[in-house]
């Protein structure tokens, strides 16, 4: 029974996007690249999230960051969002924020404003996902780095969906957060969202431990344990 309990405790795959038991911080980049050229992937992402009927927030950005969900919101609010990152018959994606994200992408300001959201509203267990190529502007780079050390610091976890990033951009924010936190759609520059695949886990010490010792008493009782004597056929005949 406690090899039984044991394995039944195994998690042999991830769970979904956001760390399991926390509230996280979506924070969605949105400027025309983004938009144009990974639409699908967002969908694709945003679907997943309404599936597992997660609670979010939701940070959108380019240059400025808007917050558009509160921390604990169904993640069933997202569904307008998927309607409007769905092509038109033109082909074209248009969205009311197109016309103001024309500047430059600021990461920090986005990443900043999660944190002060799930600070604000007491989250105890919060966490953030990035959807972004990671790419921002360079006179941004040193605030990013320093709010990704802040968050580290404070023991937030993040997870980055990067949507085709340079190296460059992955050795910024993979040296920070650790090549842990990207995800296995971070590989994926385009296309609509697939599942992460299964992660193989180590089989636990326990459960070996319980299973040898299982096997140790089967072998002794048949070496040593008495054999049921029952009576011969040809008495039984008498």
């Amino acid at each position: 029974m406690a090899a039984v309990a044991t394995a039944r405790e195994l998690d042999p795959r991830d769970r979904g996007l956001l760390p399991t038991g926390t509230t996280g911080v979506v924070v969605l980049d949105l400027s025309l690249s983004i938009v144009d050229d990974h639409s699908g992937s967002i969908r694709g992402i945003m679907q997943r999230l309404i599936d597992t009927d997660a609670r979010i927030g939701l940070v959108i950005f380019s240059d400025v960051p808007y917050e558009l969900l509160p921390p604990g919101t169904p993640a069933a609010e997202l569904k307008p969002l998927v309607r409007l990152l769905t092509p038109t018959s033109t082909g074209d994606v248009v969205t009311p924020w197109s016309d103001a994200f024309r500047s430059g992408t600021k990461i920090s300001a986005a990443l900043a404003l999660a944190r002060d959201m799930l600070e604000g509203d007491r989250v105890k267990r919060g966490s953030i996902l990035l959807i972004s190529d990671l790419e921002t502007s360079p006179d941004d780079v040193p605030a990013t780095a320093r709010v990704l050390r802040s968050l580290v610091d404070a023991d937030l976890p993040v997870r980055l969906l990067g949507l085709g990033p340079s190296s460059d951009a992955r050795a910024l924010f993979g040296g920070i957060l650790g090549p842990q936190a990207f995800t296995p759609l971070a590989e994926r520059s385009s296309g609509a969202a697939e599942p992460p695949a299964p992660r193989r886990r180590s089989l636990p010490l326990l459960l070996l431990v319980l299973g040898a010792g299982f096997l140790l008493a089967l072998g002794a009782h048949e070496r040593y344990a008495g054999r049921l004597a029952l009576p011969s056929l040809a008495r039984s005949v008498e």
